[in-house]
């Protein structure tokens, strides 16, 4: 049996992992539709859509997958073209919510590929998955002139909250464990340190070393 799913279609950072496995034998595949696909005018236009079935088609290809062996593909939109090729041609197609093994897997996968664009590992298991928007956002606001670039901008939760106003103040910590989000270096305690602070659904709180440099 075949599965496909996507990761990482509800985070603000990173493009969305597309991955395939053949349960029997363990062959796994995963790809990322690259960020641009989220952004203006590509995301308006469900471009992102053609990347997925060119990705599928690849898969099919490289894993030879008979028409008729049973394909479970997940139900998200990023799927529409992909689920009408492969019953358009006959593919033995079931449409529904991709569960283990694969979900763990392709997780697993969307996890590497955020800790490679830059996200500390730790954040990212802080965040929960799939990955909290505020608290997401607390990361890309840290360093919002270099991060912007990582985010599905079309969005309109980005939209939104993306020229929110953030505040600078100072404040002093004796206790705690914290990662600067500029660096994504530990802050040692006690210490003072820089606080960005800003509000969304709630207040949000960004803390920083005292001299790692901020800028909007």
């Amino acid at each position: 049996m075949i599965q496909i799913d996507d990761a990482g279609g509800g985070s603000l950072v990173g493009g969305t992992v597309v991955g395939i496995l053949r349960v029997e034998s363990k062959e796994y595949m995963w790809d990322v539709i690259p960020i641009k696909y989220f952004t203006t005018p590509y995301f308006e236009n469900k471009r992102y859509e053609d990347y997925t079935l060119s990705m599928i088609k690849k898969y099919i290809r490289t894993l030879n997958v008979d028409k008729n062996e049973p394909i479970e593909i997940c139900q998200g939109y990023i799927f529409n073209k992909a689920r009408t090729f492969l019953i358009n041609n006959k593919y033995n197609v079931i449409s529904t919510k991709i569960s283990d093994p694969l979900q763990t897997l392709i997780e697993t996968s969307f996890i590497d590929y955020c800790t490679q664009i830059g996200i500390p590992y730790d954040y990212l298991i802080y965040t929960k998955y799939p990955f909290h928007f505020h608290k997401m956002l607390r990361w890309v606001f840290a360093d919002k002139k270099n991060r912007v670039k990582l985010c599905k901008t079309a969005w309109n939760s980005w939209k939104k909250y993306s020229n929110t106003q953030l505040h600078i103040h100072y404040d002093y910590i004796v206790t705690g464990n914290y990662t600067c989000l500029k660096c994504g270096k530990k802050i040692n305690t006690p210490s003072k340190i820089k606080v960005i602070e800003f509000t969304t659904n709630k207040k949000q709180f960004i803390y920083l070393h005292e001299n790692c440099r901020f800028s909007q």
